[in-house]
């Protein structure tokens, strides 16, 4: 018997595609994209499109797994909650509540993962986390300046004159936008890449502007400092922008020359920006998550935003400066207190040094949901030693991973094809439920299930109580039910969130306390960001590891094999020939790696994939200091100097 079913994906991606599964005696055969789905259009990122090969793989988790004599040995699904319950009780008794940090990272981004919070806050509150990995340095900019982040209708950029793609790589990170930039590019729009990394997809746009890593800031003030110049800024901006004349004089701090010598771009660069931005309004800037990613990611993010403030492209069809989209605008989270209940918090980027240097109480316990940070995090090594040294570590996954491989306890999760939930998206307003298409191996739970086994353990059956479905249709009730809109329709993949208008800011009025867009006044951040200091003495390379399409952080669509290959510029490989060996240093530790040289590159730059798997030697992580970025407690993870030495080296 051969079924069509449908589902959404859970995963770590703006895009939350709606998947159409070929289901037959039993098992997934084939995955494609939803023809009829106004983001989907069809076709699956490569990754989805190959997610069967980890669906059916070896590193599938069926059984719990309980450390015993060193080793990790299958156990009953009782006898691993009883023994968890049993330790979680006896941690929280002893040391208090704060002696336990769940983490709950964005492996999963279904909304019903939010209830694992739900369950440690009232059997706590317990620790949790604060920043943000991925997004902290542009979350905080975004409502610094604005008061929200949120976007106009990903479709509005049909009414754009021009789009300027500022760190996106749209290939890789948002694939399901190259239609709609082609239709708008239709239309007689232009399409504008600034990225100091040449990514396979910029030759589909009119222009590609290629900065110096971190240079930015500088690019975005030579373009205010233009805007100011050439009296291209919105006569009306003075009515909605407060410190307009303090940017102005932040911008003109420097020449449009000086700030684009700091840049590493031409003049003419700037100035082209610049009308784009005022004679060729409507213009829509699209930041990339990147961006962010640096000790200077929030200001440099505050900047773009200024730009689109002062030029009068905020809440104007075919405008806007958007990094997120409203994910959980939709759904009533309120009854979780989050960071506003918990007695203390761990940040995320620098999880391996405060883990362990937490004291009064030292964190005993570690619950795990929905990541992998022994990968994901900076500093793995310092990550990895933090969780293996815990008195009790628990990871909650589908799969085998380095983090799950250090726990004192594993517990097998559902995957995307198996979860019963609901998700919103960060790429675009639709919202899609997550349905199974298949059922999940005997002796699999999804977290739901597993805390409601846990709170049976621990007195709070009453509080978990509910199926996915109840639970899915509270979570709507505030703002979907309120307009009439049902689970079933969610289901049917069709409904934009009706809280985000189709142009965010068309009447001018922000969300911040006064109702005027925060335009920045200053940069407290390290000279380089400003500058375009040189790197430390014997590192000349900044090290970026970024995703690709075939590799998301730790879900890669196959296991990688070989060494781990590092893109340069062929005059920046220390000697070392295309595809031969080296060793890639940071101020951290080294890798061996392969080396593949690449003309177009800077040649400040070494680039490779993000993420990975330790125990493969592929987790550049572990070179990759913990820094936080400038506001927003993000990760500053794109400022990581490194060298490559000649491996083996000559005799």
């Amino acid at each position: 018997m051969i079924e069509k079913r449908t589902t959404t994906c859970n995963r770590d991606c703006p895009d939350a595609c709606r998947i159409v599964a070929t289901w037959e005696d039993g098992k997934v055969v084939q995955l494609e994209g939803d023809r009829d789905h106004a983001i989907t259009r069809g076709f699956l990122c490569y990754r989805t499109s190959h997610f069967l090969r980890l669906q059916y793989g070896s590193e599938r988790l069926t059984r719990p797994l309980l450390r015993i004599n060193g080793d990790l040995r299958e156990v009953s699904w009782e006898h691993a909650l009883d023994f968890l319950a049993e330790r979680l009780v006896a941690i929280r008794a002893e040391s208090g509540p704060a002696a336990i940090f769940h983490y709950r990272s964005g492996g999963s981004l279904g909304l019903l993962t939010h209830l694992t919070d739900y369950f440690f806050e009232r059997f706590g509150p317990v620790t949790v986390k604060r920043g943000d990995i991925c997004s902290g340095a542009g979350d905080a900019a975004q409502v610094t300046d604005f008061g929200i982040e949120d976007s106009n209708d990903i479709h509005d950029l049909l009414n754009a004159r021009n789009i300027i793609l500022w760190g996106k790589n749209v290939s890789v990170s948002s694939p399901h936008l190259l239609p709609i930039l082609k239709e708008a590019k239709g239309r007689g729009a232009s399409v504008v890449q600034i990225d100091p990394v040449r990514h396979r997809s910029a030759g589909l746009y009119d222009r590609f502007i290629q900065p110096r890593p971190g240079g930015d800031f500088a690019l975005a003030m030579a373009v205010a400092n233009i805007l100011i110049d050439r009296g291209w800024v919105d006569p009306a901006a003075q009515t909605y922008c407060d410190n307009l004349r303090e940017f102005g004089d932040l911008a003109q701090s420097h020449t449009a020359h000086d700030w684009c010598r700091r840049a590493d771009v031409d003049f003419s660069t700037a100035e082209d920006l610049a009308r784009r931005l005022g004679p060729g309004r409507p213009t829509a800037i699209l930041v990339g998550w990147g961006l962010g990613r640096r000790l200077g990611g929030g200001v440099t993010i505050r900047a773009l935003d200024a730009l689109g403030a002062i030029s009068g492209n905020l809440g104007v069809p075919g405008g806007g400066v958007s990094f997120y989209y409203k994910r959980r605008g939709a759904f009533d989270l309120s009854f979780i207190k989050g960071l506003q209940a918990a007695p203390r918090s761990i940040c995320e980027p620098l999880f391996g040094h405060e883990v362990m240097s937490a004291e009064n109480p030292p964190i005993r316990a570690l619950w795990i949901t929905a990541g992998n940070p022994a990968v994901m995090l900076p500093d793995a090594g310092r990550v990895a030693e933090a969780i293996r040294s815990r008195e009790l570590s628990v990871v909650v996954d589908p799969f085998f991973t380095d983090t799950a491989k250090l726990a004192t306890c594993v517990l097998p999760t559902t995957t995307l094809l198996e979860a019963d939930d609901i998700v919103g998206a960060y790429g675009h307003h639709m919202i899609g439920e997550a349905r199974p298409v298949v059922a999940p191996p005997p002796g699999v739970k999804s977290d739901l299930e597993i805390m409601q086994a846990m709170a049976e353990r621990v007195g709070l059956g009453d509080v978990m109580s509910g199926d996915a479905r109840e639970w899915k249709k509270r979570l709507i009730a505030p703002t979907l039910g309120r307009v009439g809109i049902t689970l079933e329709e969610v289901a049917e993949g069709s409904v934009r969130n009706p809280a985000s208008p189709k142009v965010l800011f068309a009447d001018r009025r922000f969300a911040t306390t006064n109702g005027r867009v925060n335009l920045v006044v200053r940069a407290d951040v390290p000279d380089a960001v400003v500058n375009g200091a040189a790197e430390p003495s014997g590192y000349p390379l900044q090290l970026m590891a970024l995703s690709t399409e075939r590799s998301q952080s730790s879900q890669w669509s196959r296991k990688p094999e070989g060494l781990p290959e590092i893109s340069v510029h062929p005059d920046s490989a220390a000697g070392v020939s295309d595809g031969g060996t080296a060793r890639l240093v940071s101020r951290l530790g080294a890798l061996v790696v392969r080396v593949k040289h690449d003309p177009n590159q800077r040649r400040d730059l070494a680039i490779g994939a993000k993420g990975g798997h330790q125990q493969d030697g592929h987790c550049l992580n572990l070179l990759i200091a913990a820094q936080t970025t400038d506001i927003g407690e993000g990760g500053a993870l794109y400022d990581e100097p490194v060298r490559l030495d000649p491996f083996p080296p000559p005799v």
